[in-house]
């Protein structure tokens, strides 16, 4: 497996579809169940930091304006 690169919504959302289509797939032995779990229980906790640092910077560059 590749190294991706995850660091907006649009990367995780892609990824997420990629490993939905690889498990169905499975039969060919791509993607083992267990890891795609792992996989998109640790890729929906990165999305909430995507989320949050999104957050945290748009708030920041309010503050800013607002000064």
């Amino acid at each position: 497996m590749s190294k991706k690169r995850l660091k907006t919504i649009d990367d995780v959302r892609r990824y997420l579809a990629d490993l939905i289509n690889r498990l169905e797939e499975s039969t060919s032995g791509k993607v083992d169940g267990a890891l795609a779990g792992r996989l998109a229980y640790i890729s929906n906790i990165l999305l909430g930091a995507i989320k949050d640092s999104d957050i945290e910077r748009r708030i920041a560059s309010l503050e800013d304006r607002m000064k």
